[in-house]
């Protein structure tokens, strides 16, 4: 008679008591070695740490975060991830927050992703959160200031809103694709923005205008035009303007993103980039370099800024108390291909 065995398994959970047993310490002591306390000496740490890659511990998250009354999450809000600006971003600030122990949400701003970030703050679903893309009319962001919550804003400036805040000089870089382009005796220009809202737009697009103004070639209003971030409208503007009365000699796109659908536009109408017309952008994306656009760009380190965004957030979050900074990194004009005169 054939017999059948049957077999009960049973899963078993590593606990900290189990680290602590292995390294020869009290659970106390795992927790704080675990939390990089300065109360613990190296040589505890040292064997703390072994007996966690040991037993394969993983820390529980809903523990930790009833201790410390963190999450160890933090959000980011990002707009439109098409946009290589934003994920080049995107990569740097993860790499940052998650050396420093912290998982990463990410939200639409395109959606509801503003709202949802503030309520995941309200609720400590996360700690804090990082704005790539806030804009100078939200009502909820700066309620969430005012209860204290630990939030930065990268690549905008928003006057009078209390919170720490990272940019690039976004009225100089204006100013210079100006100078740049009456220098070459490019003067009947246009310029291409994105919503009058977010500072970037209109700090690059005043610095642009006001320089053309102030030597002598101001823009008519036909030829300076605001709307999303976007390649297909870019490009729409641009077939537009090709197809107009005016005998356009370059156009400034607020970033490179929009001065690719430009460029676009220009090729479509049989039309040469920079034979018949200079394109420029602004922001010096990984794409601009691409021999198949060649943009002459306005740089702004957009890696670096990301890196302090990141450390302002952690840094607040450790001390509330930190007056606020606003971080204004300096760009510089990279010439390529797209407004070269060929030999």
């Amino acid at each position: 008679m054939q017999g059948h065995i049957a077999f009960s398994e049973r899963i078993y959970m590593v606990t900290s008591r189990d680290v602590a047993r292995l390294a020869g310490v009290s659970q106390a002591t795992v927790s704080r070695a675990l939390s990089s306390s300065r109360n613990v000496s190296a040589d505890t740490s040292k064997r703390v740490k072994a007996a966690v890659e040991s037993l394969q511990y993983v820390p529980h998250a809903g523990a930790q975060a009833m201790k410390t009354r963190r999450a160890k999450t933090l959000g980011v809000v990002v707009a439109d991830m098409i946009n290589p600006f934003y994920s080049e971003q995107l990569d740097e600030l993860t790499k940052v927050l998650d050396a420093a122990g912290y998982r990463v949400v990410l939200w639409n701003a395109d959606g509801a992703g503003h709202q949802d970030a503030l309520n995941a703050i309200r609720d400590r679903a996360v700690d804090g959160v990082i704005f790539t893309s806030a804009t100078d009319d939200s009502a909820e962001l700066k309620a969430a200031l005012d209860r204290d919550s630990p939030i930065v804003l990268i690549n905008r400036i928003i006057d009078g809103l209390e919170c720490d805040q990272v940019t690039s000089d976004n009225h100089a870089g204006g100013v210079m694709v100006a100078d740049y382009l009456i220098d070459k005796n490019k003067t009947c220009v246009a310029f291409i923005g994105g919503s009058e809202k977010a500072s970037t737009s209109r700090n690059r697009g005043e610095g642009f205008m006001s320089r053309m103004t102030e030597r002598g070639y101001p823009i008519p209003e036909k030829l300076h035009s605001h709307g999303a971030f976007s390649h297909e409208q870019s490009f729409q503007i641009m077939s537009d303007l090709i197809a107009g009365p005016h005998s356009l000699q370059a156009v400034f796109c607020a970033n490179d993103y929009m001065a690719f659908g430009a460029i676009d536009a220009v090729r479509s109408h049989g039309l040469s980039v920079p034979n018949d017309l200079w394109v420029i952008g602004y922001d010096d994306v990984d794409m601009a370099s691409w021999a198949s656009f060649d943009l002459t760009t306005v740089r702004q380190p957009s890696r670096e800024m990301a890196r302090v965004g990141a450390k302002m957030l952690l840094n607040r979050i450790e001390s509330p108390e930190l007056a606020m900074q606003q971080v204004v990194f300096p760009c510089e004009l990279k010439v390529r291909g797209s407004t070269r005169t060929p030999s």
